[in-house]
């Protein structure tokens, strides 16, 4: 399925400075890892993070902790949760992915939303889960934007596109995952299907059990472990169409065999009523032609979530 040599081509960065805080934006240390992130973009649409000084184990081991607790909650506490958008609300016994249980929470760095789903599920309270999913949350959105910066820096683009960046990750959401196994199951099976992200970009956590795939460009599974209390960073959907395809949007998967996995993922995308357009200093008529035509987040993402319907990106920006 996969060779070491290619699992090993993923490239681990590192953020910060050994107890120093964040790299220091405009230093000659950032520019190289911007560079470094931007090729890792390109190449494989992924990589891994450690930011130990912005995220401590122990901010881990916490949101982990009462995530179980989470999910062994009764199916009716569960089930209180709803949302009007796809895989928004609590996500169990689904047809599609009936391995998947999840909650999906929007936005919550800027709203209430935390105090809402913890109040909403624990009615006598949990001001320790709330404030972990809040700052956990918060913390990888921070890091969203510095991948974003950074990108921003590695194409050498001018610094107006840092707020065209800050766009582009003007709505977040947040996803507590357990991924479980049949009962039968001895060898590895698919418990999410192959799928790219309608994001701008996606942080990943987990705890322990690795399972996550990614198709290599050469058309290979490839497992992506994920280094213990860091990330995975993924390209999607818009970010590729932004970089008018030149930054790989991977397709991946979750593939387990016998023990359950949790995993913690934020996502981070434009509002609906945004316009996503390609800067004119990533289009050139020899080498990279326009690939993608501006188009509106909302209307895309209408249509990721159609059954059975062609790719949403090319049917909405596709030239």
């Amino acid at each position: 399925m996969k060779s070491e040599s290619e699992n090993m081509m993923i490239p681990c960065f590192d953020f910060c400075k050994g107890g120093m805080g964040l790299l220091e934006e405009g230093s000659e240390e950032w520019k190289e890892m911007s560079k470094n992130v931007r090729e890792a973009c390109e190449s494989h649409g992924c990589f891994f993070l450690k930011c130990d000084d912005i995220i401590p184990k122990s901010l881990f081991e916490e949101m982990f902790n009462t995530m179980k607790a989470l999910f062994d909650l009764p199916e009716e506490t569960k089930q209180k949760h709803v949302s009007p958008k796809p895989y928004r609300g609590y996500t169990g016994k689904n047809t599609f992915i009936p391995l998947c249980e999840g909650f999906g929470i929007d936005d919550i760095p800027l709203l209430d939303a935390a105090e809402a789903f913890t109040d909403l599920v624990w009615p006598q309270g949990n001001p320790l889960f709330c404030e972990t999913l809040k700052t956990m949350t918060s913390k990888m959105v921070e890091l969203n934007f510095l991948v974003l910066k950074m990108i921003v820096e590695g194409y050498g683009l001018p610094q107006h596109y840092i707020s065209k960046a800050e766009n582009m990750k003007s709505s977040s959401f947040a996803k507590l995952i357990k991924y479980k196994v049949s009962e039968s199951n001895t060898e590895s099976e698919i418990v999410l299907p192959a799928h790219t992200d309608n994001s701008t970009l996606t942080i990943l956590c987990q705890k322990d059990v690795q399972g996550l795939q990614a198709l290599s460009k050469t058309d290979k599974w490839i497992d992506l472990e994920i280094p213990r209390n860091g990330f995975v960073v993924l390209v999607g959907d818009t970010l590729k169409a932004w970089s008018n395809g030149r930054l790989h949007a991977v397709t991946h998967r979750v593939m387990l065999r016998e023990k359950e996995r949790y995993a913690f993922g934020v996502f981070v995308m434009p509002k609906e009523e945004m316009n996503i357009e390609v800067p004119d200093e990533l289009v050139d008529n020899q080498i990279h032609p326009l690939r993608y035509r501006a188009f509106n987040y909302g209307d895309y993402f209408n249509n990721y979530y159609v059954p059975n319907a062609v790719d949403a990106l090319e049917l909405c920006a596709g030239i």
